[in-house]
This record gives structure tokens, C-alpha cells and sequence, in this order.
């Protein structure tokens, strides 16, 4: 579910700054307005544009989405290892001590012929 917040969070913020790149400012009518243009600086615009509207739905969503996530980072859980299972300590092998092996009888050889002589 965090994953999906993320994820639905970092598109809704594109999504945001496209929509809001894409709307005509509001201080462009109001220069015209000195300029003895009809319409009045501060009153009514009449109604809402569509893109003004979606905008106010994604940002309520980009609103939620932050709140979500910042709430979840504070509280999470604790550790992944304070769930696991306590590991049990194992004692490290003792070292065998050296048993002196019984020695095979060596068999006799026949001694080394000795070295020709030299003539």
C-alpha cells in the first residue's frame, strides 16, 4: 500500500505542474484592467474553467497523498529485525584435540644398490 501511495503521489505531482503550466495566468487580465478594459481586478471571473476545476481535484489529491505518506514515514513500525525470530547463540566448535594415531610398521626395504665405480 506505501508503494502504491508513492507511486499514485509522484504521478499526481507531474500531473499538477503540466495542468498548472497549461492555465492562462490571472495577472494577464489584470494589467488589461489599468488599460480601461470591462473587467474588474478583484471581483467575480465568472465560472470556473475545467482546467481550474482539475486542478483543485489534483491537488486535494497530492494534498492527501503527502499527508498519507508523512504520517506513515513518522509511525512506522519499528525494525524489520525487531520482528524476526531471536537468533540462538551457537557455541563455536571446540577445537579436537590431536589423538596420536597408531603408526603403521614400516616395511623394510632392501638397501640402495650402491653407485658403479668409476674405472
Amino acid at each position: 500500500m506505501h508503494i502504491f501511495a508513492v507511486i499514485v503521489h509522484i504521478l499526481v505531482c507531474f500531473l499538477l505542474v503540466l495542468i498548472v503550466l497549461l492555465q492562462r495566468g490571472k495577472g494577464a487580465s489584470m494589467g488589461a484592467a489599468f488599460g480601461g478594459s470591462s473587467q474588474t481586478i478583484f471581483g467575480s471571473s465568472g465560472p470556473g474553467t475545467f482546467l481550474g476545476k482539475i486542478t483543485t481535484v489534483i491537488a486535494l489529491v497530492f494534498m492527501i497523498t503527502s499527508l498519507y505518506l508523512a504520517y506513515f514515514s513518522a509511525n512506522k513500525g519499528g525494525s524489520v529485525m525487531e520482528s524476526a525470530p531471536a537468533a540462538t547463540e551457537q557455541a563455536a566448535p571446540q577445537p579436537q584435540q590431536a589423538q596420536p594415531q597408531e603408526q603403521a610398521p614400516q616395511p623394510q626395504s632392501a638397501p640402495a644398490p650402491a653407485a658403479p665405480a668409476a674405472k
